[in-house]
């Protein structure tokens, strides 16, 4: 993009007013030709192999071993696959993920690739020496049992029993967050009934098993570091196997269970066929079904095989298809909407705005969900992240949409349309949701049993949705947007818990996006809308650490590894994103001293876009779990810590995420403050 020469006695901001104008506008055009008709907007969801391996091999248990889907899958496997063999977990992994390694090895022997096929050569080479399938997760293990390679009795038990835990009991289902909940119910049904379809003779993973499968030792590596619980749960897991066998497979009382189960999955689905808004209980809800002879004609089984053939779900390129993690048109569209404001759009995209506003406020969640279960007397009010997903609004969504939908409250036209009674009801669900902590979690309140953390089910990404920084801080910048009275106990509360998990360096956790640079670019902003002091010494602490961590192009990057190594916190490759973020946060916090480097930040991002307006960028800098298990932020100094997880930069138990539209987004919204500090400064 073109630059603007310096002016005499100009300082760097105030000197680049043409170029930051050129620059929004460009970016402002770029954003409007990606709308959708009917006024949203969606960007592609990306994550790891592991969705395409799944469904690849869910197609082949359910007898659909030549739906036209499995090639194309296989298509986008050999394209993700690393040089050295691997698949990794997100983008610039110095280490590929074993788990998604032998998922999608399996995959692509599911569908005929021989053993010696170059690809499937490197990859069993990398799996040998990373320790073989003795370090394969939990999730992969049942993955293996689906397909006939792995003894179901050497798999975790779900017992399905747990479906009749009272509320209040600890090993409730609704004490597992949202994600592990909706995933737990299928898979019990599955470790239940222990199916199997196996792999054709000559497609079986023999060569990851090179000293053969009589001598391979199926059981749970013992983990070191770990407390008195995890060993209790471990044989406990012995005993339920032993009573699975002997005395409750075919039970009445099993049987009744099972069956309330399989209410519970149908009574969740989704309008659009998948469930829960994510790939995991979407995939397993139809095998679990199908095992229990749920036809593949049958109006639920139809419904979710026919979402696999759904845009929004489902991206093709060429010969290769990738399925989604989850989708993402809600986010987009209330960060679109943000975006467009910040950048003073509304005059020259009236209408195209407007029909995005009608499009979100017409999705907010009027019914219940699994969040009323502990909150029995609260109305709805949230909204969800995905097209269909009533069941699981969140309250990350809500405050995005509430900041949202303020601009357009004091316009006639959207009175009328119910604009104040929309945003009343999502306050009040807010205010409820509010943990006694004083943060908010995404999808409940007070999810927080670490207990559960420590069956061995639940060695994936994390199994609790206890409340985070960046949730809280965007609830509290809806909240300060809004115009609510500071002195308001929910605002007052949430101030304290952000206060509270402030790191001693300056700045703050990044549970929903990576990571530092997320957290602290969330907090700042939020500060301010509240109306807090801004030269306090905590904030000077956070704009600090940001400054520190301004790299010599003058943006900002934090690479995903910064969720295990401590020293990779705050630095990696410069993303568009992550610079938005950083100047965010410093806009926000307004101090004259740091002008300069919020021109250079706006220099990066001014001279990275792209012709058409765009700004390009494949790293990850979305999370979906950080891998600890307890979903915050741990100590990384813990020497036991990468043993104790299993789990070390390449993140194994973490799920990364990479949001097409965020590289656009933010720096609309970032460049757009920065013009206006620009115009207040001179």
């Amino acid at each position: 993009m073109a630059t603007d020469r310096g002016r005499a006695g100009a300082t760097p901001l105030m000197a680049m007013g043409n170029s930051l104008t050129h620059a929004i506008s460009g970016a402002c055009d770029w954003l409007m030709g990606q709308q959708k008709a009917d006024g949203h907007w969606v960007g592609s969801v990306g994550s790891n192999a592991s969705m395409e391996a799944e469904w690849c091999l869910a197609l082949w248990f359910l007898g659909l071993e030549d739906h036209p889907l499995r090639p194309r899958l296989g298509n986008a496997l050999l394209e993700m696959q690393r040089p050295d063999g691997s698949w990794g977990v997100y983008h610039g992994a110095g280490n590929g993920d074993i788990n998604a390694t032998v998922e999608a090895y399996a995959a692509l022997r599911s569908l005929g690739y021989a053993a010696d096929t170059p690809a499937l050569e490197r990859a069993a080479t990398w799996i040998a020496r990373k320790g073989g399938l003795r370090n394969i997760r939990v999730f992969t293990r049942y993955w293996l049992a689906l397909i006939g390679e792995w003894p179901w009795e050497k798999t975790p038990n779900l017992p399905p029993e747990i479906i009749w835990f009272p509320n209040k009991f600890v090993f409730s289902i609704y004490n597992f967050a949202q994600w592990a909940r909706a995933t737990l119910v299928p898979l019990a049904i599955l470790s239940a009934r222990r199916p199997s379809r196996p792999l054709r003779p000559d497609d079986r993973l023999d060569a990851l098993f090179p000293e053969g499968r009589t001598h391979f030792d199926y059981t749970l590596p013992k983990k070191e570091g770990v407390d008195l619980w995890s060993t209790f749960f471990r044989s406990t897991d012995k005993g339920l196997h032993w009573l699975q066998t002997k005395v409750l497979r075919r039970s009445t009382v099993r049987e009744a269970a099972i069956r309330h189960m399989l209410e519970w999955i149908i009574r969740h689905q989704d309008a659009d066929g998948a469930w829960g808004g994510i790939q995991p209980p979407w995939v397993y809800g139809l095998m679990a079904l199908h095992g229990e002879d749920y036809q593949l004609h049958h109006p639920v089984m139809a419904k979710g095989l026919a979402a696999l053939d759904d845009p929004g779900w489902r991206h093709d390129r060429g010969d290769a298809s990738w399925v989604q993690a989850t989708n993402s048109p809600v986010w987009d569209t209330m960060l679109a909407l943000m975006a467009l404001h910040d950048a003073g759009a509304q005059d020259r995209y009236t209408p195209e705005m407007d029909r995005a506003l009608d499009w979100l406020l017409a999705r907010q969640v009027r019914v219940r969900g699994d969040w009323s279960i502990k909150l029995p007397d609260v109305e709805p009010g949230g909204w969800a992240f995905e097209y269909a997903n009533d069941r699981y609004p969140d309250t990350d969504d809500t405050a995005v949409a509430l900041i949202a939908l303020a601009p357009c409250r004091n316009r006639p036209e959207w009175k009328k349309k119910g604009v104040d009674a929309a945003i009343d009801r999502a306050v009040n669900w807010l205010v409820a949701m509010q943990s006694e902590c004083g943060g908010w979690g995404a999808f409940d309140k007070d999810n927080n049993r670490s207990l559960l953390s420590k069956i061995p089910f639940c060695d994936f990404g994390e199994a609790l949705d206890p409340p985070s920084v960046d949730v809280t801080a965007h609830i509290l910048e809806a909240f300060g947007l809004l115009g609510l009275p500071r002195d308001m106990p929910a605002i007052q509360r949430g101030l304290a818990y952000v206060r509270a998990e402030q790191d001693p360096a300056g700045p703050w956790f990044g549970r929903w996006g990576v990571n530092y640079v997320y957290g602290t670019g969330a907090v700042l902003p939020a500060l301010a809308a509240i109306g807090e002091d801004m030269t306090q010494p905590y904030i000077t602490r956070a704009c600090d650490w940001l400054l520190a961590h301004q790299q010599e192009d003058g943006g900002w990057g934090e690479t995903c590894a910064s969720y295990m190594d401590p020293s990779a916190i705050g630095r990696g490759q410069t993303t568009a994103s992550q610079t938005a973020w950083a100047l965010m946060g410093l806009i926000a916090a307004n101090r004259k001293q740091d002008h300069p480097a919020i021109a250079r930040g706006c220099r990066y991002l001014i001279d990275s876009q792209q012709p058409d307006g765009s700004w390009h960028e494949e790293e990850f800098t979305g999370t979906g779990f950080p891998g600890y298990g307890v979903g915050q932020t741990i100590k990384l100094d813990d020497p036991m810590l990468t043993k104790r997880l299993s789990q070390g930069a390449e993140l194994s138990r973490a799920f990364m995420l990479r949001y097409d539209l965020y590289r656009q987004l933010f720096p609309i919204m970032a460049l757009s403050r920065a013009a206006r500090l620009m115009k207040a400064a001179g």
